[in-house]
């Protein structure tokens, strides 16, 4: 699938002054701009925060692989950034996206398709 434009951002924050983990990664949760479902969790370095500012497409660290991952390289599922967002305590990132196919590797919409706990007898 082929990239579509994608504008870079301008980041009002520095990422020095972010506070990461042990490892030196942010956790970024990942939402649907529109819906505001969420669609993923993963994590970033310095490296892929500003490969995404400079690109406008979510880029990430693979933990497991040890290397910077753009989102649809090998899917083709991009995600386009539309808005990133620090949270107060500035560990968390939330980057709303226009998600293009799946986020989850499994083909799922959102990887967050498992139920798992909820009120007996009640609809949420």
């Amino acid at each position: 699938m082929e990239i579509k434009n994608s504008n870079p951002l301008i980041s009002y924050i520095d990422f020095s002054e972010f506070k990461l983990n042990k490892d030196g990664l942010i956790p970024a949760i990942v939402q649907d701009y529109q819906t505001g479902e969420v669609l993923m969790l993963a994590y970033m370095n310095e490296e892929s925060y500003n490969r995404t500012v400079e690109t406008g497409l979510m880029t990430y660290y693979s933990r497991s692989r040890q290397e910077l991952w753009l989102k649809g390289d090998t899917s083709g599922h991009y995600q386009y950034v539309k808005e990133l967002r620090l949270d107060c305590d500035n560990d968390t990132i939330l980057a709303k996206v226009e998600q293009i196919g799946a986020a989850c590797h499994t083909g799922s919409y959102s990887c967050f398709f498992q139920e798992l706990a909820k009120p007996e007898n009640k609809k949420i």
